[in-house]
């Protein structure tokens, strides 16, 4: 009785591999592609660090081009910090509301149901400038409180991130 073929290396290297789940696909391995790209880990983790800040930043539409100015004056990748500051823009609707309420309190005497939804519409209709006043006051306040909070939590990311990101590259260069 003969035998039957033994299959070729090509044919068992064609197996499927594993679904993987969307948080590697969209996060991880862009980030460890970047590692394999030459980028450092410290490059990394600044990134990273940099990205989530950005991405907090409580003025809508302005993540692209904060992301990208902050990127190229530190020499940073683009694509990174434009990834990590897009991830977090749930994040950003969620906190928008509560730092304008903060950011009116802290920089004029406002009350937190003045910041309120009907009462703006009241003041757009009725009192445009008044509107417009409540909103700006509103806005240097939040855009300040984020300032305060943006530093120690780049700190706390990049020094955090930092020593992770490092094991990354010595388990990925151990594996090559």
């Amino acid at each position: 009785m003969p035998t039957p073929p033994l299959p070729s290396s090509a044919e068992t290297a064609a197996a499927p591999a594993p679904p993987t789940s969307w948080l590697r696909r969209r996060l991880l391995d862009p980030l460890m592609g970047l590692l394999r790209q030459g980028l450092s880990p410290e490059q990394l983790a600044l990134t990273v660090a940099l990205g989530v800040a950005v991405g907090l930043v409580p003025v809508l539409g302005a993540i692209t081009t904060v992301a990208a100015l902050v990127a190229w004056r530190l020499r940073l990748n683009v694509a990174a910090l434009q990834l990590v500051s897009h991830l977090m823009t749930p994040l950003q609707l969620l906190l928008l509301v509560p730092l304008l309420r903060q950011g009116a309190r802290l920089w004029g005497n406002v009350q937190a149901q003045d910041l309120s939804l009907a009462h703006v519409r009241y003041l757009f209709v009725h009192d445009w400038r008044a509107a417009l006043q409540l909103l700006w006051r509103a806005e240097v306040g939040a855009i300040a409180l984020w300032l305060l909070a943006a530093g120690p939590l780049v700190a706390v990311l990049f020094f955090g991130l930092r020593p992770l990101f490092r094991r990354l590259a010595v388990v990925r260069s151990s594996a090559n």
